[in-house]
């Protein structure tokens, strides 16, 4: 088992519980994720106040609602068409909502640089879902690239936690161009009959990492992730110009700093 595929086994365990108790109340798929998009907005609120622990430990909550829905239609046998379109256009509400209280917070410090840096971020954030959903009424499945929205949630809450939002939004910005330019080649390549790059060779293991098919829990995604956090946790602030990197962090929260 990969550390990320373990990381998401011990997770289960807590959702599991969670999953039954939605169920046992009677609780609607629809209403779970229409709560977890509530809360993201609260998250997006705390983010512009320049609360980012707080923000951190609400998007948690908010992605567990997140999480949980599809899961409870599943088991409930609620899934249906709407659910997946009221799913999927929430979700994007949730990821405006969160960019901008990023927006918000760099232009009260009046950093332009980083309102630019934010707003990129989002417009290919959103393209990434655009770009699917357009290419799934022309071919089967595009499912390509690897910044997909959990792993945007899951740098948003590393950001929040460690006070290294700036390399955040420089790893969301430049994997979610690569992402859009993944999933335009792909379609071009399904819908001319060209074949699939090969993953053999030097170059091979160029298009391994950059036009990405792999699965989560695999070794490549391991590698990916820690070339990610390895960037985020030592790329010193000031290298970014990072303007809200004088916060105290997760550990400076918890020790009242």
């Amino acid at each position: 088992m990969t550390f990320t595929g373990a990381i998401g086994a011990i997770c289960m365990f807590p959702l599991r519980a969670i999953i039954a108790g939605s169920i046992a109340l009677g609780i609607h798929p629809n209403m779970l994720t229409l709560i977890g998009v509530i809360i993201n907005v609260m998250a997006a609120v705390s983010l512009g106040r320049d609360r980012f622990v707080e923000a951190g430990f609400i998007m948690i909550v908010a992605n567990i609602f997140d999480f949980i829905d599809g899961k409870v239609a599943h088991q409930t046998g609620t899934q249906s068409a709407f659910g997946a379109f009221w799913d999927s256009t929430l979700d994007r509400f949730s990821d405006l909502a969160l960019f901008t209280g990023l927006i918000w917070i760099y232009s009260e410090r009046d950093r332009t640089d980083y309102v630019l840096i934010t707003t990129l971020a989002l417009v290919f954030s959103i393209m990434i879902s655009y770009a699917r959903a357009r290419a799934e009424c022309l071919i089967e499945k595009c499912k390509v690239g690897f910044m997909e929205r959990p792993e945007r949630i899951v740098l948003f809450m590393i950001g929040a936690f460690t006070d290294r939002m700036a390399a955040v939004l420089w790893v969301i910005l430049a994997l979610s161009v690569v992402t859009v330019a993944n999933r335009i080649y792909y379609t071009y390549l399904v819908l001319e009959k060209k074949p699939m790059p090969s993953n053999t060779g030097a170059t091979g293991l160029f298009w391994r990492f950059f036009f990405w098919r792999d699965e989560r829990a695999t070794i490549p995604f391991d590698l990916w992730v820690i070339a990610i956090l390895s960037f985020v946790w030592l790329t010193p602030p000031a290298w970014l110009g990072d303007p809200l990197a004088s916060g105290p962090g997760l550990i400076g929260w918890l020790l009242g700093r």
